[in-house]
């Protein structure tokens, strides 16, 4: 269902205020030839309405030929600012860059967001955004989450299907995701809703089993029969299961990268407006997948590249898999149990969904 402009246009000013917009500052919008119109205009409305400097920058699309995929996040290797000086002073020059291209994984990002301009990515569909407007009580719960991370040493994943990992913590930080950018030289994505880290390197080990209704991204797929990733000294090493586990398997290889094969990013979702089930609503060339990404008591783990995080591992590839009914625990201590969070937003949602007589797994 579609939303009005005066409706976005609100939700906008809602998060520009919570990423501290100030009267006179430069926001660029960063748009490609996938941007949403509706997005765009009334991205540039409230920031104007709120009395920002408001210039556009639209650089051709790359990659294409390359791609298995149209989902903007299936190939990550040069962006439109690759070699593009003059497009990445302009955004350097701005207080605030509002995203509706998506760049991410890339080395020019980094080197902007190092000047202390922020960077807020926008690209869902107008009534995701507005259905998911991040707020104070999102960052405070997500950065909840990122404390414990950091103390931890170590992160075990465990499930009914037979998932048993382990991944030790340190040298990475906690990473947290809720949907403003409230400091200079923050990124973030509006939606979101989630914690995450990455293990250190070669030193996750043990198997995932993917169980029906967990989620492959970019595929936008619901696993619908087991998959087993076996992973040793931080790499997955085998694939195995059936047709899915088949095109997993070939897409992954087409990158001819054995980087791929890393583990990526590991945390757990924290949102509980955003929904499991989204997929089934949506043509996939539509979103990117944030509600699976970020649904509340999901373990949300990857594979491909950790420069965002400041390692050296860059890979094209990367592969998000939001799993379901996973028990997260950091040095012996539950985060997530079945897939309930083990704070107290998520126990006394749990709470109130057994009393209604619903699954609250």
């Amino acid at each position: 269902m579609s939303v009005s402009d005066i409706d976005l246009i609100h939700a906008w000013k809602q998060v520009l205020t919570l990423s501290r917009l100030e009267a006179g500052q430069t926001v660029t919008v960063l748009t490609g030839a996938d941007t949403h119109p509706q997005t765009l205009r009334c991205a540039i409305a409230a920031s104007s309405e709120m009395g920002a400097r408001v210039n556009r920058l639209d650089l051709p699309p790359v990659n294409a030929e390359k791609s298995l995929s149209r989902d903007s996040l299936a190939y990550l290797g040069t962006t439109p600012l690759t070699g593009n000086p003059a497009a990445i002073a302009a955004l350097k020059a701005s207080d605030l860059v509002l995203d509706l291209m998506t760049l991410l994984f890339s080395p020019e990002q980094h080197e902007i967001l190092q000047t202390g301009t922020k960077i807020l990515l926008a690209v869902e569909p107008p009534e995701v955004l507005c259905r998911l407007v991040p707020t104070e009580a999102d960052r405070a719960r997500v950065q909840a989450a990122s404390r414990r991370i950091e103390a931890a040493g170590q992160m075990h994943i465990t499930s009914a299907a037979g998932t048993d990992l382990r991944c030790r913590l340190g040298d990475f930080p906690a990473i947290c995701e809720y949907g403003f950018v409230d400091q200079p030289g923050r990124w973030d994505h509006w939606p979101s809703g989630f914690v995450l880290t990455w293990p250190d390197e070669g030193q996750s080990n043990g198997r995932v089993v993917l169980d029906r209704g967990d989620i492959l991204l970019p595929m936008k797929d619901y696993v619908t029969e087991p998959i087993e990733l076996v992973i040793e000294k931080g790499y997955v090493t085998r694939i195995s299961g059936g047709l899915q586990a088949d095109i997993l398997k070939e897409y992954m290889a087409s990158y001819e990268d054995p980087e791929a094969y890393a583990v990526s990013h590991i945390g757990w979702g924290l949102q509980p407006r955003a929904h499991w089930s989204m997929l089934a609503h949506y043509n996939k060339e539509t979103h990117i997948g944030m509600d699976a990404r970020a649904f509340e008591g999901n373990f949300l783990w990857s594979m491909g590249p950790n420069n965002e995080a400041g390692g050296s591992r860059t890979t094209a590839c990367h592969i998000d898999i939001p799993m379901r009914h996973c028990t997260v625990t950091l040095d012996g201590k539950p985060t997530v149990i079945h897939g309930v969070v083990q704070d107290e937003e998520g126990l006394a949602r749990a709470a109130r969904r057994a009393s209604q007589g619903k699954d609250i797994a």
